[in-house]
């Protein structure tokens, strides 16, 4: 059954990982789909790839941009009229001692993973007011559980975490019709995870990234995941089947938080 037929969508970080395989679900789904990243040359890929330009496209976004924002969602409001439903889920990860993480590193990723959650939620919240809508914020299981080599991305996907939870309530006490929802994958096979073993591997002076890929398998009780598993999540949270859900986490992690 197609779960989003007439529904107008906007995903970020959308040219690889979790936002790529949540694409092509909208797609399957029925839904019209902008894709932005700051990757023009494998976000236009995919979009070419996926369907017709009628039913995707592609715009280059950086979501630390305020003036991108305002430019993706000037484009939609131009030649869609409408949006209805927003993933925020472009985001990075800076493995890095705490003792060597400046003040520039932690701004940098808490541009992209909070500030960009936040200024997309606020432009969206402008656009959706008048017939409501869906926005899922994909944070990380990091938000609820720390790791010594990741403070500046832990704190940043805490703080776009509580801020759903804010954007919800605002929403709801003025009857928008808007849901606002956070979405926290575990360990999932993405680019930014294989940076990350091999930065890990890396710290450790390891000869290869062996070990620490072992690690993570075995963080989580069930392995690791795909994008395909959070994307079907993200689909749950932007269709109609969550009309009562807002302010919440749904945490797709294969049992990672309870080690």
């Amino acid at each position: 059954m197609e779960r989003l037929v007439g529904k107008i969508a906007l995903i970020t970080g959308a040219a690889s990982g979790i936002g790529l395989a949540t694409s092509e679900v909208f797609l399957r789904n029925g839904a019209t789909v902008i894709m932005t990243d700051r990757d023009s040359e494998s976000g236009n890929a995919a979009a070419e790839s996926f369907a017709t330009p009628k039913t995707c496209r592609f715009l280059a976004h950086d979501v630390a941009s305020e003036s991108d924002w305002r430019k993706v969602m000037n484009t939609i409001e131009a030649e869609f009229g409408a949006l209805d439903i927003l993933v925020n889920n472009a985001g990075i990860q800076l493995t890095r001692s705490l003792e060597e993480t400046t003040l520039d590193d932690w701004r940098h990723v808490f541009g992209i993973n909070a500030e960009g959650t936040f200024i997309g939620t606020r432009m969206a919240i402008e656009v959706m007011k008048h017939r409501g809508g869906s926005i899922i914020n994909v944070a990380s299981t990091y938000s609820m559980v720390a790791d010594g080599l990741n403070a500046a991305y832990c704190a940043s996907k805490a703080a776009s975490r509580h801020f759903t939870k804010a954007a919800a309530l605002y929403c709801a006490d003025r009857n928008y019709k808007i849901r606002v929802n956070s979405v926290h994958p575990g360990v999932i096979m993405t680019p930014m995870l294989e940076r990350e073993i091999v930065a890990v591997s890396a710290e450790r002076g390891l000869p290869d990234t062996t070990a620490v890929e072992a690690e993570w398998r075995r963080i989580s009780p069930l392995g690791i995941g795909e994008g395909v598993d959070i994307a079907e999540g993200i689909l749950y949270l932007a269709s109609d089947a969550s009309k009562y859900v807002t302010a919440s986490d749904l945490v797709i992690d294969g049992g990672h938080i309870s080690r």
